[in-house]
């Protein structure tokens, strides 16, 4: 029994355990709120927060000390971190630029006031939040800065997939949506680099080089790296019906040394990673070909783990007054605000009916893995305390939860005219 033990508590039968806890935990809440209307990744995202210790800790500490032992987190995070960065590389492929070049001036409104205004919320929110939530040693810039682009991000891949789920996908508020989001995707992540730069360096020059060094990256990936690519590839690969392993280790060792260039820049891997998923060749349908390979991995298997981890560090019994839930709400009011106000109101501005605009604003204002993620990141930087994380990911919680509830209660406000297919 005592070499039983001592197997069972060796590094890799640990992390066997949690694999197994984890996605074993993930599928099951998922179905349950795929039973509820809500997408699968919710139910993930939701089951990452009850294996932390404000659910499973707190009914049972020895067990949950035996299968998420602190000395164990280093590498269920590292793992966490390459299931990012390859989920990360999907959704750079899913940005479609033709979208964006036909719905130019709605998109550019809409996506726009959609980060404007709940950066400017958020900034204004930092300022009465500072003293009492930042975490101890950050600066109000950067709190400030992290509270403003936590309230402007959508989560492009829940929004395509709630779509999907609606049958929306091919109606002009589906494909407006996707294009609205895919530019809110990318300016977002974009201003994002811009600030874990600043914030990264010791002083102003150092902010100044790295600023450089990511501009002069960007540039390198986008004007050398992407038209020599389908060269690179080779046509008949890009369209092969099942490209050759020999081209899928080349595109992982792509995401792989992009994502390393962005983290000794100083910006962090998920945006290398991004910008490799951006800069993929789509001839003969090779984007989705390998969107199909990488992200069912990283989905299924990787992904999860990044939920856990966000949820180990997720302690909602950090909440225990009146006063922490009346701020937690006050924050999930303004997000809301700001993103499905600002968005709403730009879509109308644009031409668009208020049922749709509303709709619209209700897509925006998803938030899921991508707010994690973020907030995962203002948290390693030491800006966000463990108090204001919680409360930012129940705001990423809630907000995400509530888009399929408003775009039935704002639908249900247009009239029955069927839906406006848009034109091939």
């Amino acid at each position: 029994m005592d070499g039983l033990r001592v197997n069972a508590n060796e590094p890799v039968s640990r992390l066997l355990v949690q694999l197994l806890v984890v996605l074993v935990a993930a599928r099951l809440t998922g179905a349950v709120f795929t039973r509820f209307g809500q997408p699968a990744v919710v139910g993930e995202m939701a089951a990452g927060i009850l294996l932390g210790p404000s659910l499973f800790g707190w009914l049972s500490p020895d067990v949950y000390q035996f299968v998420f032992p602190a000395t164990s987190l280093g590498t269920l995070k590292m793992l966490s971190q390459i299931g990012v960065c390859l989920f990360l590389f999907s959704v750079g492929m899913e940005v479609d630029t033709g979208h964006v070049r036909k719905k130019a001036h709605t998109a550019v409104m809409v996506s726009h006031a959609s980060m404007v205004i709940p950066f400017f919320l958020g900034v204004l929110l930092a300022y009465f939040l500072y003293t009492s939530l930042a975490q101890i040693g950050t600066t109000f810039n950067a709190f400030a800065l992290f509270m403003g682009i936590s309230m402007s991000v959508t989560a492009f891949p829940v929004l395509a997939r709630i779509l999907q789920e609606r049958r929306l996908t091919n109606t002009f508020l589906g494909s407006t949506a996707i294009t609205c989001a895919a530019v809110d995707d990318v300016t977002a992540w974009s201003v994002l680099a811009f600030i874990v730069a600043i914030v990264r360096a010791t002083s102003m020059a150092a902010s100044i080089v790295n600023l450089v060094l990511v501009a002069a990256f960007i540039s390198f990936m986008i004007l050398i790296v992407r038209p020599a690519l389908p060269r690179m590839i080779g046509t008949r690969n890009l369209e092969c019906e099942d490209p050759p392993k020999g081209v899928l280790a080349f595109v992982i060792c792509l995401v792989m040394a992009a994502a390393l260039i962005t983290e000794i820049i100083g910006i962090h891997a998920l945006f290398g990673a991004f910008l490799a998923g951006a800069i993929m060749p789509d001839a003969g349908g090779f984007r989705k070909k390998l969107a199909v390979r990488v992200e069912n991995f990283s989905s299924v298997f990787l992904l999860p783990l990044f939920f856990a981890f966000v949820g180990l560090r997720t302690q909602i019994n950090l909440l225990n007054d009146w006063q922490g839930w009346l701020l937690c709400l006050g924050i999930i009011a303004v997000a809301t605000l700001g993103k499905l106000g600002g968005s709403a109101i730009a879509a109308r501005w644009t031409g668009m009916s208020w049922s749709q605009s509303l709709q619209l604003g209700a897509l925006m204002n998803t938030r899921g893995l991508m707010e994690l993620i973020v907030l995962n990141m203002g948290y390693d930087l030491g800006i966000l305390s463990p108090r204001i994380f919680t409360m930012m990911v129940i705001m990423a919680l809630v907000t995400t939860m509530m888009t399929g509830p408003l775009l039935t209660l704002f639908g249900s406000r247009q009239p029955a005219l069927g839906p406006e297919v848009v034109p091939a």
